[in-house]
């Protein structure tokens, strides 16, 4: 049996900088303590588990910044921004009680909370493209002002209104499927913009801000599926881009399981299987991979 893991599998860019700086921040002396953790870091239990070894606790996000914190007993230090951002709430919060913010928000997040506060504050119509209840699209969502429309798919965009005297302005969530983006952005132009003039056409502006490293395992992740007899994605059933890459893989290839870590293997899912690929999701860490492969191959 042999088994093609992906260049791209494991940590992204973004999750990678983050699990350095709170290692580091819950190593250093000078950081205010105690550090609690707003949300996961990531989706990944494995990861969220080995942050706590590390002293950091884990807060669950209740409504608003003022009640969660309100719950905690007892002096907070330092608190953690994870990677997929948060609202200006929490930092607001933070200054008034002199509490030191540790931000891992991944670049490309913050990119996207930007440009949702910069046309904000222009006046534009905003539109998402994201899960509602993601905590990605939450916090763009309020760098926006509370003021954009959050879409999920094509039949969303046909059921919001926009004022085709403003300017349009079309994001997405950074772990977006990027077939879909396409579909929405052709959508807003033919469907809600379909006789439009030269001015009206220049009111449109879209950015498609789903980050390199989504793009590229969504593409390999097509190749693979079409390329093995059994596909594996190892991911959180909490991670967006986990998910987007079993969905993709279960299109083209019906013997494609996603797994969390070598607990979930099956023996019987390769049975006469030749060609196994194993996909990662950005959130996933090597030592899970890691041990999902050698139960992979305990199986020959």
């Amino acid at each position: 049996m042999h088994i093609t893991l992906s260049q791209y599998a494991g940590f992204c860019d973004g999750v990678e900088k983050a699990y350095k700086i709170v290692e580091k921040a819950s190593q250093n002396k000078k950081t205010k303590k105690p550090i609690y953790m707003l949300g996961s870091l990531v989706h990944n239990e494995d990861v969220v588990r080995k942050i706590q070894k590390m002293g950091v606790k884990k807060v669950v996000f209740e409504g608003s910044v003022k009640k969660t914190f309100e719950k905690i007993k007892g002096k907070i230090g330092t608190i953690v921004v994870t990677a997929h951002g948060f609202g200006p709430a929490l930092y607001f919060f933070a200054k008034k009680n002199g509490i030191d913010i540790i931000d891992t928000t991944c670049p490309r997040v913050l990119k996207v909370q930007r440009l949702a506060k910069v046309f904000s504050e222009r006046g534009s119509q905003i539109i998402i493209l994201g899960e509602k209840n993601h905590k990605e699209v939450k916090g763009i969502f309020e760098w926006a002002g509370k003021k954009a429309k959050i879409i999920e798919d094509e039949s969303d965009l046909k059921k919001i209104k926009l004022d085709r005297k403003k300017e349009t302005v079309l994001i997405s969530q950074t772990t977006q499927n990027e077939k879909l983006f396409q579909k929405i952005s052709d959508e807003l132009g033919k469907n809600k913009y379909p006789l439009r003039t030269r001015i009206e056409a220049s009111k449109i502006k879209i950015f498609n801000t789903i980050c390199d490293t989504t793009r590229n395992r969504q593409g390999e992740v097509k190749k693979m599926a079409k390329e093995n007899e059994v596909m594996i994605i190892i991911g959180s059933n909490h991670s967006a881009n986990s998910n987007r890459l079993s969905e993709i893989s279960k299109g083209l290839n019906s013997q494609t399981y996603f797994v969390e870590n070598e607990k979930n293997i099956r023996k019987i899912w390769f049975k006469n299987c030749k060609k196994v690929g194993v996909m990662a999701g950005a959130s996933t860490p090597k030592w899970v991979i890691q041990d999902v492969l050698k139960k992979i191959r305990s199986f020959k």
